[in-house]
């Protein structure tokens, strides 16, 4: 027998095992020795007000043969003899559309222009101790993408693009833990999310599938009006008649090599600003109205949203990934350039709280930059990177200044500690952002301390820069066939193309994609 039973919990009774076993059975009145097992349904935090309350669903198994976890139907035979397509990019758009492809009988051929998930390592620990930054493998390139080292984080606003419960249990097959099926803001975390990239790699590999690293793609080979394949930078060609453009937003080679090609491109509108950073005992008592969260209750989080008016133009300012128990690492892919994100482990255990805060930012705002066309909020990007990288100290390290002392104009004498590890310099955070940028994000910290008391506050720092949020650019393509819509053969995909905003909404871009190849190709 099965009951499905839905508790309001302590959040005692809620994480701790024993404790929960001891409810379900007070709930259904069994006595000590009858034996059952559960599996969660879902699982949400309630702390809008005292005493915070878990909201928890679950299916419980009495008397029967225990049943296995979470049982998926998912096959990918075997497609090394089967037509190729070529898909650019390992992140979750390209690794979801290759698993995609394999599924409906597709080999892949993955190219990614950084290394393994394993090798990539070397490359970060160069970046905060030696401030040396590899052009092709960081924070943002390489396999699994910028996802797999900031953050992990797998809830999207957007589930009319795909299935989103198809995607969580994928991961979940290749190690992800149980709890992304059924929390309400599910999270991998950044120390176990590169095993899951790398079984995920396993199982395009042992279906005959390609993955190629170090392979950064250089050219398009068109005839016509369609593309043949690629060419790559050692000079090497991979042909096929379908291409996945699946780069993510900070390959910006691909987009000036589109403009120059006069494939079709647009600007869209983005989001630019800063990352700050509270410490989590401040979040924890704000969001949980108490001075210690106790054993159980994990670090809290916020979402935020304010809107500005200058020069009668009302933008918002909201949080953006945010990172409870967590760290701001270093996102720039190229030399000569300062760029934030924020990352958590598993544990959510760090001392700190960091959230990016930006800016909306229209085409509008783009004038200045307008001889760049359709790149203009790219080039927009690149000024204040470059800015915070020449008031920083010309390294790695990271403009900064405390909140408060940035609101009434101040230069910090000094910062608060912080998590970024390649350091911080006290800066005008002003003259880093600029004057329209900077009176926004003015405008919505104070309004911010009016929403949440103790937000506003000297104890935290600003970070910058926060530039990469999304894509400035967006590669157009055909509504039904998601195609481009001027290259036969060629499917932009992601957040590089400007059709998603984190890893499961690229993920199910990616598999939106597959579908369409396969389509095509009836």
């Amino acid at each position: 027998m099965r009951r499905r039973i839905k508790l309001t919990l302590s959040p005692e009774q809620a994480f701790d095992k024993e404790a929960l076993q001891n409810v379900i059975r007070q709930k259904l009145k069994l006595n000590p020795k009858d034996s059952f097992v559960e599996i969660p349904i879902k699982r949400s935090i309630d702390a809008r007000k005292k005493p915070i309350r878990i909201h928890y669903e679950t299916e419980v198994f009495l008397k029967e043969a225990e049943p296995s976890k979470y049982e998926f139907q998912y096959a990918w035979d075997n497609v090394s003899h089967k037509d190729e397509v070529v898909v650019i990019g390992c992140g979750p758009a390209g690794m979801f559309a290759a698993l995609r492809l394999v599924e409906l009988g597709y080999k892949p051929i993955v190219l990614e222009r950084g290394k393994d998930v394993q090798s990539r390592r070397r490359d970060l620990a160069a970046i905060n101790k030696d401030h040396v930054v590899n052009p092709d493998s960081n924070y943002c390139f390489g396999e699994g993408g910028a996802g797999t080292y900031s953050d992990g984080k797998l809830y999207t606003r957007s589930k009319k693009r795909g299935s989103l419960k198809r995607i969580l249990e994928i991961l979940h097959l290749h190690g992800a833990p149980d709890e992304i099926l059924y929390d309400s803001h599910p999270h991998i975390g950044t120390n176990k999310l590169p095993k899951v990239v790398a079984a995920l790699r396993e199982t395009i590999l042992e279906a005959g599938g390609e993955i190629r690293f170090n392979a950064r793609v250089k050219d398009l080979i068109i005839e016509g009006s369609a593309v043949k394949g690629v060419r790559l930078a050692d000079g090497s060609k991979v042909l096929s008649q379908k291409v996945v453009l699946a780069t993510g937003h900070s390959a910006r080679d691909i987009y000036e090599l589109l403009y120059q090609k006069k494939i079709a491109i647009e600007a869209k509108p983005f989001a630019m600003g800063i990352r700050i950073e509270h410490p989590q005992g401040l979040i924890d008592s704000i969001q949980y109205k108490m001075k210690d969260r106790g054993a159980y209750l994990p670090a809290a989080s916020y979402a935020i949203v304010s809107q500005t008016v200058l020069n009668e133009k009302q933008r918002g300012v909201f949080s953006f990934c945010m990172c409870p128990g967590g760290f701001i690492v270093p996102a720039a892919t190229a030399p000569g350039e300062v760029v934030v994100n924020g990352m958590s482990p598993s544990k959510r255990n760090s001392k700190f709280a960091n959230s990016g805060i930006v800016v909306a930012i229209e085409n509008e705002d783009m004038k200045p930059w307008a001889s760049h066309g359709p790149l203009a909020g790219l080039e927009y990007q690149k000024v204040l990177e470059k800015r915070a990288w020449g008031h920083a100290g010309e390294t790695q390290r990271a403009p900064a200044q405390r909140l408060v002392d940035f609101v009434e104009g101040k230069v910090s004498s000094n910062l608060n500690d912080c998590s970024y590890i390649p350091g911080l310099s006290s800066v005008q955070m002003q003259e880093v952002v600029g004057e329209e940028m900077s009176y926004r994000l003015k405008e919505a910290f104070k309004g911010f301390g009016r929403k949440m008391k103790q937000f506003y506050t000297n104890e935290a720092n600003i970070v910058g820069v926060e530039s990469r949020s999304s894509s400035p650019v967006r590669i157009p393509r055909d509504k039904d066939s998601l195609e481009h819509v001027q290259i036969e053969g060629f499917y932009p995909c992601g957040e590089g193309a400007g059709y998603a905003g984190g890893i499961v909404s690229a993920a199910m871009d990616g598999e939106r994609v597959a579908d369409a190849i396969a389509k095509s190709l009836l």
